[in-house]
């Protein structure tokens, strides 16, 4: 999965409480059963615009946001009971009377089972099992990105637990850096991606052990590493080869 952005390497600005230094603020709490980190560009480090948010206002809008991720997970977490979608999957509820976000994500989904010819479904794990969690932590990292981009954060990270949506840059002379970690090597990285307005997302098992799924052809996909999406500010994607 990659690990937290950093603003100049080998160190990032960090996630050890509300203010990281360098001009970052920094937040981290555990929501969707990972730990989920939120850092906030202070100084000016972008393009002409208006001036950085006061420090009350970055602490409103960095509570908005995990305030967004936590409703993503009371929607959609197939781990609890009361989630609409343990609701849908155990047949308590009907996908009409759920919420307008499940309806539109469970959309996307489709489209994404189309359009990877069946490499990602929200039944890889069996027909009864609905778990649109591989759509979910990413989505609502943008859900929370865009929330900060409204308040006036121009340059913010939102990383959910390895779905990292990246805005602006930490520094005028300096790109965001996400590192992606070797499954096989503790604290060993596979890459890095250097970059401002872009999302990073892996599935691997340097965190969570085998728990990437083939649908195609049911199980695990038997890769440690299985590959890493960039996606730029214009929208295009960029897949990184499976690491075998």
């Amino acid at each position: 999965m990659p690990r937290p952005p950093a603003s100049d390497p080998p160190s990032g600005p960090g996630a050890a409480g509300p203010r990281a230094g360098g001009g970052v603020r920094a937040w981290v709490e555990h929501i969707m059963g990972t730990a989920v980190s939120i850092a906030v560009c202070t100084e000016d480090a972008g393009p002409p615009g208006p001036p950085p948010l006061a420090d009350q206002a970055v602490e409103e809008a960095a509570q908005e946001a995990f305030a967004t991720l936590r409703r993503a997970d009371a929607l959609f977490s197939p781990f609890r009971s009361d989630s609409q979608i343990s609701r849908l999957r155990d047949g308590r509820t009907s996908l009409e009377r759920c919420d307008p976000d499940v309806r539109g994500v469970l959309m996307l989904c489709e489209d994404l089972r189309r359009s990877t010819g069946g490499c990602f479904d929200v039944y890889a794990a069996g027909p009864d099992l609905l778990d649109p969690c591989g759509v979910v932590k990413g989505w609502a990292a943008e859900r929370a990105s865009d929330l900060l981009c409204t308040a006036g954060a121009r340059s913010h990270y939102v990383n959910a637990g390895g779905d990292v949506r990246l805005r602006g840059r930490p520094a005028r002379e300096r790109l965001w850096r996400v590192g992606i970690a070797d499954p096989h090597r503790s604290g060993c990285l596979l890459a890095t991606v250097d970059g401002s307005d872009l999302a990073v997302a892996t599935s691997g098992t340097a965190e969570r052990g085998a728990h990437v799924l083939d649908p195609r052809r049911g199980g695990l996909t038997g890769l440690d590493a299985y590959e890493a999406l960039v996606v730029d500010a214009a929208g295009a994607v960029h897949r990184t080869p499976g690491f075998p």
